[in-house]
């Protein structure tokens, strides 16, 4: 049985189906009681990269799937979906909800639960037969007191340290094996300094920054501790948070300051280009697709492994979509549900995309469409120890992790000290 942290709060929505299964019946709000499904307005941050063509892959599907039914693109570029965020908060408390969005499955979408912004959309598990199809403990975590607010349709991995081969090599370490905790792995950084690699470690805007620190309380917690942590019932202040700080303060001393506000490509792109200027990041597997069009292959000019000390463990984090209340197309946007919750649409868009279904009733045949790489995560995910990404939304309300991100922010500026980060993070988590 896979161990899931907490993950606290996932979306949305309940209504029937009707007017709005795989054959893209429209419905028009009529005396009949009908569900507009003449369009869906979709709000995402999958605006660039491999995300934007992974989007227009599903796109294809749904088009098929719901051929009477206009796709309407509505994604916000920015910062891993923080202006979209931003954006969608305000028209949410409007009361003029998009007719669906993404959100990271787990805690993130707590507060838009309690707000009421949600649809409870339990029936569309019974309709899709998703209960067959998702994982039972993924279907636990994605319920809140009873209802489920949201479908993810993906599963993506964050403790994944990328690696350069061409680094590794000036400094004659194995970039096919992992040092076996945070200790060894500083070690090493520092042999790649000693032979000219002089930031061997990229790190970027602050969301990476947690994710790289988080990865860090993994590995120096374990995960029974880490996910007492994310749960409220272990301590902030404890000696193996502050181990865990330490350690992540050591860390931060061999990445380039001048990159701590780029957004992830731009800042592994030493590793991504496999120059040599790079050697490692902590980083979700959506970086494949830069390695591909880079022209890099796995196993060759660049290497991937958990977090040193993370063997065993899976980081989880999901991307979902939920219907709001008060959505002008809800027929429209179950369409998409169903869409983006088949099989079809989750294969061709983690293809695309570089992360792993969330369905768990794929054939042999078609897992043999991944790559190694996701393969090797689908196996993990079924066999790992889970616990869920701070950084993603899937450990703490995103008031808590965006306080945590504050924090960072100021500890690079140079206003708080490693004593002074843990304790903002203490009294960040203590508002949950």
């Amino acid at each position: 049985m896979r161990r899931f942290v907490a993950v606290a709060g996932v979306a949305a929505l309940s209504l029937a189906l009707s007017a709005c299964g795989s054959s893209g019946e429209k419905a028009s709000g009529d005396a009949k009681g009908k569900e507009d499904a003449s369009q869906v307005d979709i709000v995402s941050w999958w605006s660039a990269g491999s995300e934007k063509e992974g989007l227009a892959a599903l796109q294809k599907v749904f088009e098929k799937q719901h051929p009477d039914t206009k796709f309407a693109n509505k994604a916000v570029s920015g910062g891993a979906g923080s202006q979209a965020k931003q954006k969608l908060q305000a028209d949410l408390a409007a009361h003029n909800p998009p007719d669906t969005y993404q959100a990271h499955a787990g805690a993130e979408l707590s507060a838009d639960i309690a707000a009421g912004y949600l649809e409870d959309i339990s029936s569309l598990y019974d309709q899709f037969k998703l209960r067959d199809a998702f994982p039972k403990d993924l279907i636990d975590r994605l319920t809140v007191d009873g209802k489920i607010y949201s479908i993810p349709s993906n599963i993506h991995r964050a403790n994944v340290v990328w690696v350069s081969a061409a680094a590794l090599q000036k400094a004659h370490i194995d970039p096919s094996k992992a040092p076996a905790n945070i200790d060894a792995w500083l070690a090493d950084m520092k042999k790649l300094q000693d032979a000219g690699v002089k930031y061997p470690l990229a790190v970027g805007a602050d969301w990476t920054q947690l994710e790289l620190l988080e990865t860090v309380l993994i590995a120096d917690m374990g995960a029974d501790i880490y996910n007492q942590l994310m749960d409220g019932k272990g301590d902030w202040n404890g000696a193996d948070v502050k181990k865990a700080f330490e350690h992540y303060s050591k860390l931060m001393e061999f990445a380039n300051p001048a990159l701590l506000n780029e957004d992830w490509e731009p800042a592994m792109k030493g590793i991504i280009n496999n120059d040599g200027t790079q050697a490692y990041t902590v980083m979700g597997d959506w970086t494949p697709p830069a390695f591909d069009q880079a022209g890099k292959t796995l196993g060759k000019d660049y290497f991937a492994w958990p977090t040193p000390g993370t063997e065993g463990v899976f980081d989880f984090l999901a991307d979902s979509f939920t219907l709001p209340k008060g959505a002008k197309h809800p027929g429209g946007t179950k369409a998409w549900l169903d869409t983006i919750s088949s099989k079809e649409g989750q294969i061709a868009f983690n293809t695309v995309k570089g992360s792993i279904p969330a369905r768990a009733d794929l054939s042999d045949e078609e897992k043999g469409k991944f790559s190694q790489y996701q393969q090797t995560a689908m196996k993990d995910f079924q066999e790992n120890a889970i616990v869920s990404s701070i950084a993603h939304g899937a450990a703490l309300p995103m008031s808590v992790t965006e306080d945590m991100k504050k924090a960072l922010g100021k500890y690079n500026s140079k206003s708080l000290d490693v004593a002074g980060l843990q304790k903002a993070f203490a009294d960040a988590a203590s508002k949950k």
